[in-house]
């Protein structure tokens, strides 16, 4: 009995041990599979302030300029490049398209919120008679949060152990604005992503990697209202990079 039960032992042993070597030998190349990564760094992020406009609103009681509502408002606004730390999960899958090229799909999540940026925006507005000037500059800070991008990674297989790859693909992010005299507000970005990268494994699973990504948000609109009693609308959008190091594992 001992005997048959080490024999049906053996004989399941081989034929996993055929099954995974027919998984490994049916591959196009190593970097084949699925994969999952955590990535450390630097970010850094620009962003753009279009065209701005102010709206007094009649409704608000602590508005204290009630005879501009027939005037015209100047308004302008600026922002500060945002340096921050960053870090990013990521989850991909490559398709091997020969010995020597992969294509991966890839979608990554940037944990937190970035640090604060700061920025203004400007009001101002002749008065006359019994009607006071508006001059008001009040600052804002900003952070980024809800970052995401989904890409396409077509990559260069230098052998079993070293992998390059391009990306270019579709990102997000979430944009809160807040400040002394303006309550907070979110606005959410798109736009494309476009990077770099290099892996190198250190184990038969496990690699080390390195990142370098662009993304370009386009301008969409946004309303900022104070407690002066006014709204400003204005236009944003803007641009960054971020350069990570991380480690993942190969399936």
């Amino acid at each position: 009995m001992k005997k048959i039960k080490m024999s049906a032992l053996v004989l399941a042993a081989a034929s996993i041990a055929s099954t995974g070597a027919m998984a490994q030998s049916s591959k196009a190349n190593a970097w084949e599979g699925a994969y999952g990564q955590w990535s450390v760094g630097f970010a850094s992020f620009s962003p753009k302030i279009g065209s701005t406009t102010a709206t007094p609103n009649p409704g608000s009681l602590l508005y204290p300029y009630p005879a501009l509502l027939g005037q015209t408002i100047s308004a302008s606004g600026s922002a500060n490049t945002l340096n921050t730390p960053t870090n990013a999960i990521s989850a991909g899958y490559n398709f091997g398209v020969n010995q020597d090229y992969v294509l991966g799909i890839g979608a990554s999540y940037y944990i937190g919120a970035s640090g604060s940026g700061t920025g203004s925006f400007s009001l101002s507005a002749p008065g006359g008679g019994p009607v006071p000037a508006l001059n008001e500059t009040t600052s804002v800070t900003y952070q980024l949060k809800n970052l995401w991008s989904v890409t396409l990674q077509p990559g260069y297989v230098i052998d079993k152990d070293r992998l390059v790859y391009a990306k270019v693909g579709y990102t997000g992010v979430t944009i809160g604005l807040n400040g002394p005299i303006a309550s907070y507000q979110t606005s959410t970005l798109s736009g494309y992503s476009l990077g770099l990268g290099y892996k190198q494994m250190i184990t038969d699973s496990i690699y080390l990697l390195g990142e370098a990504n662009y993304g370009g948000f386009s301008n969409k609109s946004a309303t900022l209202s104070t407690s002066i009693g006014t709204n400003v609308g204005t236009t944003l959008g803007g641009s960054g990079f971020d350069l990570l190091v991380g480690v993942g594992y190969r399936f």
